[in-house]
């Protein structure tokens, strides 16, 4: 059995995805891992560029766009290590960040899933890294902004402002973009739910692994680098659309039985509602820039 599996799901970022790899075999000796690329239907030569520069990864290539979550779980079904790894094509590793993770999953036997501190370039915080759920309390103050006023305080409780960014702490979810799991939490839990296409897939693995008795740990003992939004960029009005339906989704799976019907309605119209304003924003920009 392999350390660690690292699953990679690529789409149309040829350049990204070669950064990654290339900070992923350049890092840790002595770990045993296994590297999969999972490529959805990409038409920019990504296959191509893996195949020949990185012999050892093993590609897998899907004839259409299968998602976030289909696409990892491909992989995941086939991968052997002891922990499995999440991870975005356009993460930039640290030589050191598998050796100390696996560490500090080792010495923390009941961590089923932990995040490091992931920077954007400029090497401050992606506040997505360490987060609480998204229930009625903490989505009606971050829509209200009230979240964003007070960050230092709970209030800001869905991007947890008020933890120290270099103190390890227990938190309900890290970001898909680097997740780690113990190959018993998965287990235990199951794959990625396929019903979210490129959002929610994270905060829905994490709930389950925190409901099934496991901890979910933000360790900020080592750090990568995340180049942000590269895939999603390509395909904007459909990365909106996803984002808010995996809103709705989440909510109906976890939380809906335990309201009634004017906290459901009143949740549902603020997802929604935002999705609209949202893409009338976008609308009335790119009209504005063309007409430029």
């Amino acid at each position: 059995m392999k350390d660690l599996s690292i699953v990679i799901v690529n789409f149309n970022t040829r350049e990204k995805l070669r950064m990654c790899l290339t900070t992923v075999f350049a890092s840790s000796p002595g770990i045993q891992f296994e590297v999969f690329v999972v490529d959805n239907a990409s038409s920019d030569g990504s296959v191509a560029m893996a195949r020949a520069e990185f012999p050892k990864a093993e590609v897998i290539v899907n004839g259409e766009n299968l998602g976030f979550s289909r696409a990892n779980n491909v992989a995941l079904r086939q991968a052997s290590g002891r922990y499995l790894l999440l991870l975005n094509p356009d993460v930039e590793i640290m030589p050191d960040t598998f050796q100390k993770m696996l560490q500090f999953m080792d010495q923390n036997p009941r961590v089923g899933v932990a995040g490091c501190r992931v920077e954007k370039p400029d090497g401050s915080l992606d506040l997505a890294c360490r987060r609480g759920f998204p229930d009625p309390t903490t989505a009606f103050l971050r829509l209200t902004g009230l979240s964003l006023l007070f960050p230092k305080s709970r209030m800001a409780s869905y991007n947890l402002t008020y933890l120290p960014e270099d103190e390890i702490s227990e938190v309900d979810s890290v970001m898909g973009a680097f997740l780690l799991i113990r190959r018993e939490a998965m287990d235990q839990v199951g794959f990625l739910d396929e019903d979210y296409f490129m959002y929610g897939e994270d905060l829905d693995w994490c709930f389950r692994v925190k409901a099934s008795g496991w901890r979910v740990v933000y360790a900020p003992i080592t750090r990568v680098i995340h180049h942000k939004g590269s895939a999603s960029r390509k395909v904007p009005r459909l990365a909106l659309l996803e984002f808010h339906r995996a809103m709705a989704i989440f909510y109906d799976k976890h939380y809906r039985a335990h309201y009634g019907f004017f906290m459901n309605f009143f949740v549902k119209f603020g997802i929604w509602g935002r999705y609209l304003l949202k893409s009338l924003g976008n609308m009335l920009r790119r009209e504005k820039y063309v007409s430029k």
